[in-house]
């Protein structure tokens, strides 16, 4: 898998790379700037960008602005925005512009190099994911007469995890639970939420998203 990583800090850019080689990736460009990291995702046409959401030139939103210009003139590029703190709609807007190929975490997952690499790699292969600490309050801000507060708390722990991009062997082995007790959760979980069975990961995390991003949950 080929990587592009853009990051301003020096430090973090570095240890970004250090990562994504380690892991077996190839490293074709790590820039310290949105607009070179556009540029360097056209021109090098990787697998996967790796972008910081507030970079230079205006130390705002422009790694998001970036990987929405990647996704809209990339479709064969996977984006990954790394964020210092949670931020629902741009988490939102950034998940929502494609069906799949598209993350949103929090920095410090870094430090779970096997998680961040298993984010790296659902992401590349056409999955997406949110961070959980995203998805917790989101889930628990339901109000009582929505069909989440109809689930089990363990059902309520899959579909957490299920919106954080897990797959069905990963939630077992989070929960210490069988990968069958998973499927049956699951297949609970859509019922309950009216929401189609589907084998592919983007689509769980999408149906997730666009429910609780209905009308009735206030963000920011």
């Amino acid at each position: 898998m080929r990587v592009v990583i853009g990051e301003d800090e020096t430090l973090l850019r570095e240890g970004l790379s250090l990562v994504v080689t380690r892991a077996g990736f190839e490293v074709v460009a790590a820039v310290g700037d949105a607009t070179a990291l556009v540029a360097a995702t056209l021109g090098a046409s990787p697998d996967l960008a790796i972008t910081d959401i507030r970079m230079p030139p205006d130390h705002t939103d422009d790694g998001l602005r970036a990987a929405e210009e990647i996704l809209r003139a990339a479709p064969g590029v996977a984006v990954l925005v790394l964020s210092q703190h949670v931020n629902r709609e741009y988490a939102l807007e950034l998940v929502e512009a494609r069906t799949g190929g598209v993350g949103y975490l929090l920095k410090h997952r870094i430090a779970a190099v096997d998680e961040f690499v298993d984010a790296m790699r659902t992401v590349a292969s056409g999955g997406s994911v949110v961070d959980p600490d995203l998805m917790a309050p989101l889930i628990a801000a339901r109000p009582v007469d929505d069909p989440v507060a109809r689930l089990t708390d363990r059902q309520r722990e899959v579909l957490r995890l299920m919106a954080a991009g897990r797959s069905n062997a990963s939630i077992a082995d989070e929960l210490v639970i069988t990968e069958k007790a998973v499927v049956r959760h699951v297949s609970h979980v859509y019922d309950e939420l009216g929401i189609p069975q589907t084998q592919n990961d983007h689509r769980r995390v999408l149906a997730v998203l666009r429910y609780l991003a209905r009308g009735e949950v206030r963000f920011g």
